[in-house]
């Protein structure tokens, strides 16, 4: 099962605010031991919300709005892409991301929708669309 951990956003981060070199210590070495754990996919910090834009559509138009976004509870500062067994693992390795400052903040764990949740939807021919974009996605990004 892959999951999305998403790290919401704290005024801090909003801030742009450097964590202390504990705080990238204590991260790193979790970031080693979840890829030693076979756990880990892929992972990053990003920028505060006000180096970014929405894109909205409403009532048939489009409107770009430009960051900063007021509510940094309802944003996201990072995520982490885990390769895990069960929701119930991701809750175990989430329950041990270091906090040494002790700071008031949370992490979403959501599952990739797989293809069978698309049900008849999802027919042969764009399943294999599908195959077929993510093999040219793959070409164009390899990972290292």
């Amino acid at each position: 099962m892959r999951v999305m951990v998403l790290v919401k956003s704290t005024p801090e981060t909003e801030q742009a605010a450097s964590p202390s070199e504990q705080v990238i210590a204590e991260m790193m070495e979790f970031n080693e031991e979840l890829v030693d754990a076979g756990v880990m996919v892929d992972g990053d910090g990003l920028a505060p919300s006000s180096n970014g834009a929405r894109v909205r559509w409403e009532n048939g138009d489009i409107r770009v709005i430009d960051g900063p976004f007021t509510e940094s509870k309802e944003l996201v500062a990072g995520y982490w892409v885990w390769e895990v067994k069960s929701l119930e693992e991701a809750i175990e390795y989430a329950k041990r991301i270091p906090n040494p400052e002790g700071e008031d903040w949370e992490v979403e764990i959501r599952p990739f929708v797989q293809p069978e949740d698309f049900g008849e939807a999802l027919t042969p021919e764009l399943q294999a669309k599908n195959d077929e974009l993510r093999a040219r996605e793959r070409a164009q990004h390899p990972q290292d």
